[in-house]
C-alpha cells in the first residue's frame, strides 16, 4: 500500500498578528525541514477557494491555524471530524470561511481527504503587525513539535536541515 499523499497546510492572515499563525508555521517548517516524497508543505495564506485542487490530491490534510476555541491564550487543540467546525471560528476571517467551503465541495465531489487541525488559542488576531503576541510565540516550539508528531503518526516524514 503506498503512502499516504499529506498536505500540510498553513493558513492565516500574516498581517494581523496571531491570525498569521499557520503561515508562520508553513513558514518555521520549510526553513528548517524537508519531507518525505508524499508529504506537500503549503503556506495557503488567506487562499480559501483556491486551495481546493491541493486539498483533493491528498489523503491526509494537517492544516495549522488559530483557532477560537475559549481556551486561555496559547492553548494547542487538535480538531477533527466534527469538531473541525469549532476550528472556524474566525468569522471575521475570510480564510476560514473559505476553508470550510472548501472541505463541503470536496465531499460533494467524493474527493474529502481525512483531515485535523492543529491549532493554537490566540491573543490578538485584529492588530496590524506581523508577529505573534508573546502567549503564542512562548507555545510556538510545543505547537511545531505537536505538528511534526502528527505528520508522522500519518505516515509522514520530517527531516531536520543541516544548517537550520
Amino acid at each position: 500500500m503506498p503512502d499516504p499523499r499529506i498536505l500540510l497546510l498553513g493558513v492565516g492572515n500574516l498581517l494581523y498578528a496571531d491570525e498569521g499563525l499557520g503561515v508562520h508555521a508553513a513558514r518555521h517548517l520549510e526553513g528548517r525541514y524537508s519531507f518525505s516524497p508524499n508529504v506537500t508543505l503549503l503556506d495557503g495564506g488567506t487562499l480559501g477557494k483556491l486551495l481546493m485542487a491541493s486539498i483533493v490530491d491528498c489523503d491526509r490534510l494537517i492544516v495549522m491555524d488559530a483557532v477560537l476555541g475559549g481556551g486561555e491564550p496559547g492553548t494547542l487543540y487538535r480538531l477533527e471530524d466534527e469538531d473541525l467546525r469549532k476550528s472556524l471560528g474566525f468569522h471575521d476571517s475570510q480564510h476560514q470561511v473559505d476553508l470550510e467551503d472548501v472541505l463541503v465541495s470536496c465531499s460533494l465531489i467524493g474527493s474529502r481527504p481525512s483531515a485535523v487541525v492543529m491549532g493554537m488559542e490566540p491573543l490578538d488576531w485584529k492588530s496590524l503587525r506581523m508577529e505573534l503576541s508573546p502567549p503564542c510565540q512562548a507555545a510556538f516550539p510545543r505547537f511545531m513539535e505537536k505538528i511534526l508528531q502528527e505528520l508522522a503518526a500519518a505516515g509522514g516524514r520530517a527531516f531536520p536541515l543541516e544548517n537550520s
